[in-house]
Order: structure tokens, then C-alpha cells, then sequence
């Protein structure tokens, strides 16, 4: 049964009301992701037997690969709107493998995030890497937490669900109490190896930066949060070659693929 509703709540999490520009900036995301497309890549490999359960790999073949899960609450979006995640790390010869699966209420959290294993697992290699947005970051998180990654750099993540059941966002996710402890990386017992560093823009919501502190600390990570940007701009860094973000990524990746070549940082070239 869905609990009371939380105004309260309701304001923290609802990213679409707190930033009313949002539209305009998805709709750059949906053309700077088609002409990325239009420069190569290798488009809707299947890893199961859904229509959304498909990747997209852009960069080198032979090249550590790094997964991006992309956001939306589990429930909206896909794949095709974020192609342009790859560019910060394939300008560094990494290869990125951008996820799609499949939506909630059509199917759990839980059912979600055995898909996006199932992806790591049928890529040609293992990931050096998962990063996520929202709920990709939950589920980047997830990833770290289940050994499917070494590493794992979420971004605005939700690390703890329990407060979604209070609002209407989680009218679609159907979590019960203990679901939502189940699924939520703040309360599981961090990897006994791995990295984390999460980041969350100085322009979210208090929540959305108290998940991210706390979720840090539980996992003896770190975090960060990046100044003047909100729920939708705090994309934007991982599209730039030279962001400092980037420079974070390739470190992990190189400690978690050591002796593979990746092109250095321009910044040090």
C-alpha cells in the first residue's frame, strides 16, 4: 500500500518542478544524443529478449569500457537520449556502453537492475566503470555494490528510496517498506573492494545533496558537489574531454585496467 503523501517530500524530489527550464534542456540532450549517433557507434546490441533490452557501445573496440545508466526515476526516458555521455570518455580512448532496459510500473526496481547486470555481463569485456544519472545512479551504485564494477561514479544519485514512497513519484515503483530498504545502497553493506565518488550539483535540492553526502560516507567514498548546477546541467561535464570529472573517471579506469592504453588527458598532454 503507498503511504501518506509528504508535500514536504514531494518538493525535494520533484527535480521536473524545482527546475521549470527542464524541457529545453532534454530536448538538447535528444539532439546533441542523435548527432553523436550520427558520428558512429555501434546501436541496439541485444542482451535479453525485452525491446528496451539493448546497449549502445560508441568508442574503440579495443579500449576499457565504462557503462552509463541513464536516469528518469526508473520510469521515463531511454537510451537514445544520452548517445553524448560517451564523448568526455571516448575522446580518452574509452569505450562507453550507453544502457537501455526496461520501465517502471512494466516491471521492479528489482527486475531494472538484474537487467543492467545482465547487460555488464554481456559486454565483451568487464566494465572498468559504471556512471549514472539519477536513477542511473542508484543503479551505477548497485553495480559497485553487486561486483559487476570496480568503480562506479554516480551522479545525482537516489540512495535511498524509502522517502520516494511518499510521493508521486512512487506511485509507479510499487516498493514496499522493505523493498525500498532492500533496494537502497545507503543501508547495504559496501564492497569489500572498489571505488566511489559521487556527485550531486550545489543547485539540487537539500535532499538530493544529503543522499549523496551520506551515501559517500557509508561506502567510504567520496563526493563532491559540483557549483551551479541543478538536477539537469549537472549532466554536462561528462560530455567535456577536459572536465574534471573526466580526469576522476580515467583514474579509476586505469586502476581497474591496469596496462591498457587510453589516450591521456589533454590537460597533460
Amino acid at each position: 500500500m503507498q503511504p501518506p503523501h509528504d508535500p514536504a517530500l514531494q518538493r525535494q524530489y520533484d527535480n521536473p518542478a524545482l527546475v521549470p527550464e527542464h524541457p529545453a534542456i532534454i530536448a538538447g540532450w535528444a539532439a546533441d544524443a542523435a548527432a553523436y549517433r550520427h558520428r558512429g557507434g555501434k546501436l541496439d546490441i541485444a542482451y535479453g529478449p525485452s525491446p528496451r533490452e539493448r546497449y549502445d557501445v560508441f568508442g574503440p573496440q579495443e579500449a576499457p569500457i565504462a557503462v552509463f545508466i541513464h536516469g528518469g526515476y526508473w520510469q521515463k526516458l531511454d537510451k537514445s537520449f544520452f548517445s553524448h555521455c560517451a564523448a568526455g570518455l571516448n575522446a580518452h580512448g574509452v569505450a562507453v556502453a550507453v544502457l537501455g532496459f526496461d520501465l517502471c510500473p512494466a516491471v521492479s526496481i528489482r527486475d531494472i537492475l538484474r537487467q543492467v547486470q545482465a547487460a555488464c555481463t554481456a559486454l565483451p569485456r568487464r566494465p572498468a566503470l559504471a556512471f549514472g544519472h539519477s536513477a542511473g545512479g542508484h543503479l551505477a551504485a548497485m553495480l559497485l555494490g553487486s561486483g559487476h564494477v570496480p568503480a562506479a561514479l554516480p551522479i545525482s544519485g537516489v540512495f535511498e528510496l524509502a522517502p520516494l514512497r511518499h510521493t508521486t513519484i512512487g506511485s509507479a515503483l510499487q516498493l514496499s517498506e522493505a523493498e525500498a530498504r532492500a533496494l537502497s545502497p545507503r543501508f547495504l553493506p559496501p564492497p569489500a573492494r572498489g571505488w566511489l565518488h559521487a556527485v550531486v550539483g550545489s543547485a539540487e535540492s537539500t535532499e538530493f545533496r544529503r543522499q549523496t553526502r551520506d551515501f559517500a560516507v557509508a561506502w567510504g567514498g567520496t563526493a563532491e558537489e559540483l557549483p551551479g548546477l541543478n538536477h539537469f546541467t549537472v549532466l554536462a561535464p561528462i560530455s567535456d574531454p577536459d572536465s574534471p570529472l573526466i580526469t576522476r573517471m580515467l583514474g579509476a579506469i586505469a586502476a581497474s585496467a591496469p596496462g591498457v592504453s587510453m589516450v591521456p588527458p589533454r590537460s597533460a598532454a
